[in-house]
């Protein structure tokens, strides 16, 4: 394993997305939920072929990165790149993985979000789907087409024109009380938030179903990711989502 805030030119990660990152959030210089963050990344390494994660060694280089800010709350990034190798797609016989950690001030965003359905689609049949990876270049190109149309985020698609999730968020929503969220198989990532809400939701004897579907007829909708917890959705290509009780108490529920 090798180290550094520099990246040499014949890195894999930079050459080839060969990776895998986590974003924590820290607040007041905590990190939260580091655990879920480092086990995702852990098991991320093993689908891919990766040396197993060291976990303490990527706890403390989170915690200095953060440490060199000054922030009540802040994006902690966590990158594991599979090092250095030759030219072409073959990784070395034994790779020696690069962990890099940065951190910067990450403010919640304020009010619901505006979303519009990206013509980018999720691969739902590729590994990299449900992996936090460092190929994230169509969820780049659909966060773009929705700011180009003046939207706050993208829901995207997979290949059978099912919902899989927003850009950079999982996807929920509301129907005559209860709360449906795309299946991991739609080309979802299994995200961190995902799961507490799913917890929560399951706590307080709502019942949450795993579906392979669009959100038709939803009448209410929300995204969400470690950094912004749950945040409602006001408008979905259009149409129009006004304030509801269950996302108010999941939202509240998950801080």
């Amino acid at each position: 394993m090798t180290l550094g805030e520099s990246v040499p030119l014949d890195d894999r990660g930079l050459l080839l997305g060969d990776g895998l990152f986590e974003t924590v959030l820290a607040v007041e210089g905590e990190l939260v939920g580091l655990a879920a963050h480092l086990d995702r990344m852990a098991g991320g390494c093993a689908v891919l072929g990766l040396p197993p994660l060291d976990a303490d060694l990527a706890g403390r280089l989170m915690r200095s990165a953060l440490a060199r800010i000054a922030a009540p709350r802040a994006a902690v990034r966590l990158t594991l790149t599979a090092g250095s190798g030759g030219r072409g797609l073959d990784r070395p016989e034994a790779p020696a993985v690069r962990l890099l950690a940065t951190a910067a001030p990450s403010a919640k965003p304020v009010g619901p979000a505006c979303l519009i359905t990206s013509s980018v689609r999720r691969n739902e049949g590729s590994p990299a789907a449900r992996l936090k990876t460092l190929s994230y270049l169509d969820s780049v190109l659909a966060r773009a087409e929705a700011r180009g149309q003046g939207a706050d985020e993208a829901l995207m698609l997979n290949s059978r024109g099912q919902a899989a999730c927003a850009a950079a968020a999982n996807l929920f929503w509301v129907r005559e009380g209860r709360l449906f969220t795309p299946a991991l198989d739609c080309g979802v990532l299994a995200g961190t938030m995902r799961a507490r809400v799913l917890a929560v939701a399951a706590g307080a004897g709502v019942e949450a179903v795993e579906v392979r579907e669009t959100p038709t007829g939803a009448e209410a909708m929300f995204i969400t990711n470690s950094l912004i917890g749950v945040r409602a959705v006001s408008t979905l290509d259009g149409t129009m989502f006004g304030p509801n009780a269950l996302v108010e108490r999941l939202a509240e529920a998950v801080g």
